[in-house]
């Protein structure tokens, strides 16, 4: 793809997924495994409260849910940035091997999102077969499974983006 055929929408995300200020938060493999770790202990704890919201109307969980929320969207640009934007960029912004890279992730996130669904489906099943009652867990299974849906394509690509490599000046 070339400049002339991106937007100005299009040249603005490419340089805002492309900044380096914080690099260094990113910049090894097991820094981005602790970025993706707490993202998704921070989405476990923002699906909960939300569900405490809308199924046990508590009022504390509204402000948790507004606590966590800079946190959460502060680790998301973490992680976008040690991607420099695959998922988020146009598919004409990309290059090809970009291109095949979110292909790779993507089937990655499917692979993932199976085995998950699959456990879901043999733990319900159980539950169902040991006489556990599970007309309260439906809506908020459904959505936990939902939001990990949602971002698991996000989570592998923060766990497979590659360490950036070191410039010649910095030898």
């Amino acid at each position: 793809m070339t400049e002339g055929q991106l937007t100005g929408y299009d040249r603005r995300m490419v340089a805002l997924m492309n900044r380096r200020e914080g690099a260094p938060i990113y910049a090894t493999a097991a820094r981005r495994r602790t970025v993706v770790g707490v993202h998704i202990a921070l989405t476990a704890a923002e699906i909960t409260a939300w569900l405490f919201t809308v199924v046990g109307e508590e009022r504390w969980a509204v402000w948790t849910l507004l606590g966590l929320l800079l946190p959460w969207c502060l680790a998301t640009g973490v992680i976008n940035a040690s991607t420099r934007g695959l998922l988020e960029l146009r598919a004409r912004a990309l290059d090809e091997r970009q291109r095949a890279e979110k292909n790779a992730v993507a089937a990655r996130a499917h692979r993932a999102m199976f085995w998950l669904l699959l456990g879901a489906t043999v733990g319900v099943g159980g539950a169902w077969c040991a006489g556990v009652d599970l007309k309260g867990l439906v809506f908020p299974v459904l959505f936990a499974v939902f939001v990990t849906h949602w971002l698991m394509p996000l989570w592998v690509a923060g766990l497979a983006a590659q360490d950036d490599l070191a410039d010649e000046d910095d030898v």
